[in-house]
C-alpha cells in the first residue's frame, strides 16, 4: 500500500510522536487531512497549519467517527501515557485508553478505512524475561505467555489482539508497531510524564546551571534499556504501515545501555561530572529491556540510523534552550 495515495488522520497528533509523525508524513507527500488530540490546541507539542486540527476526546465513539470521516488511513497513537513514574502511578488511567483504541477500530470499520496503524509498546512483553539487567533482547514472540507491564502493558496487549480480530472478522487491515523508548526534541521533559532520556538531560542541565553538581537517579542505575530517536521512529512507522506484515513488529534501537551509561553520555555532552544519588524507592520499571530487531531487519530492512550519543546531544540542546527561555521569563 502506497501511503501517498491515501488520505490519513493522525490520532494523538498533539503528542510528542504524533506531532513529529504529521510533519514526516506531509514531508513525504502524504495527504494528512486531519490531526486529532484531546489537549487544547495551545497545549499540542506541534501544530501543523496545513491540516484540519481537531480537539476531540477519542474515548467517545461519536468523536472517533468524526476523526475517521473521509479518510482511508488511520494512525492511532492517542493514549494516556508517560514515563515509568506516570505509568506505575496511573494504572487505571492508562487502561482507559482501551476505549480510544476500540472506538477508533469501530469507527475505521464503519467508515470503510482501508488500513489502521496501532502504536503498541515494549511494555507488552513478559516481565519474567526482563528481570536481569544483562537482558536477552526481546523477540516479538516473547509477548506470550502474557505477563505485561501492569496497567499500561495489559491495555496495549489487549488492543493488539483487538486489531488482529478486527482484521480477521471485519477486514480492516491493521498494522502494529511495538515502540521501544522513543525520545528526541519537542517532547516532554518535565512535569512527571517525561521518559528517562529527557529526565536525565533536564537533571544534568539543572545541575550544571545551578552549580550544585549532584543528580538523583531512580533505582540503582544498573537497569538496562535501549532508546530510539524520534526520526527513526517516524520512518519505521511509515514503513510498517505500508508493509504487508500483519503481525506486531518491534520498532526500537538495539543499542543497550545502563541508566548509569545514559548519565555518562549526558555528562559528556554537558562537560561536567556529577555526584550520583540513587533513589532506590523510586519507580524504575523492569531491570532490563532491549529490542531484538531481527524480524524488522529481515522484513523491511529497517535499522535505527541515529546513535544514542548523537540523538541525546540533539535532545539535550533542545531541552537546554527551553529551560533557558523559561528562566528568562
Amino acid at each position: 500500500m502506497e501511503l501517498r495515495k491515501e488520505k490519513a488522520v493522525v490520532c494523538g497528533a498533539g503528542g510528542f510522536i504524533g506531532g513529529h509523525l504529521v510533519k514526516q508524513l506531509l514531508a513525504n507527500g502524504v495527504d494528512v487531512v486531519r490531526a486529532v488530540d484531546i489537549k487544547p490546541l495551545d497545549d499540542w507539542y506541534q501544530v501543523t497549519t496545513d491540516v484540519e486540527n481537531l480537539v476531540l476526546d477519542l474515548k467517545d465513539k461519536d468523536n472517533c467517527h468524526k476523526a475517521a470521516e473521509g479518510v482511508t488511513a488511520v494512525f492511532q497513537l492517542a493514549a494516556d501515557m508517560g514515563g515509568m513514574g506516570f505509568i506505575e502511578n496511573n494504572k487505571a488511567l492508562c487502561m482507559l485508553s482501551v476505549l480510544t483504541n476500540t472506538h477508533m477500530l469501530m469507527a475505521a470499520r464503519d467508515k470503510g478505512v482501508e488500513r489502521f496503524f496501532y502504536s503498541s509498546s515494549a511494555c507488552v512483553y513478559n516481565g519474567e524475561k526482563q528481570t536481569n539487567p544483562d537482558v536477552v533482547a526481546l523477540k516479538e514472540e516473547d509477548a506470550y505467555p502474557a505477563l505485561p507491564e501492569d496497567g499500561y502493558g495489559w491495555e496495549k496487549l489487549f488492543s493488539e489482539r483487538m486489531c488482529r480480530h478486527f482484521e480477521e472478522d471485519y477486514g480492516v487491515q491493521t498494522r502494529v508497531a511495538r515502540y521501544h523508548n522513543v525520545y528526541g526534541p519537542l517532547g516532554t521533559w518535565t512535569g512527571g510524564r517525561e521518559k528517562a532520556p529527557a529526565a536525565i538531560c533536564r537533571k544534568v542541565i539543572e545541575a550544571k546551571h545551578s552549580g550544585k553538581h549532584e543528580i538523583e537517579i531512580w533505582g540503582d542505575g544498573k537497569q538496562t534499556r535501549s532508546f530510539m530517536y524520534i526520526d527513526d521512529c517516524t520512518k519505521g512507522t511509515q514503513m510498517i504501515f505500508e508493509s504487508d506484515i500483519h503481525e506486531p513488529l518491534n520498532l526500537g534501537s538495539d543499542e543497550l545501555v545502563t541508566i548509569n551509561q545514559l548519565v555518562d553520555i549526558a555528562e559528556e555532552i554537558a562537560g561536567i561530572k556529577l555526584k550520583r544519588n540513587y533513589n532506590l524507592g523510586a519507580p524504575k520499571g523492569v531491570n532490563g529491556r532491549n529490542s531484538d530487531n531481527t524480524l524488522i531487519q529481515q522484513k523491511l530492512d529497517w535499522a535505527p540510523s541515529i546513535s544514542l550519543r548523537e540523538g541525546l546531544a540533539k535532545t539535550y540542546a533542545w531541552i537546554e534552550s527551553e529551560m533557558l527561555v523559561g528562566a528568562s521569563k
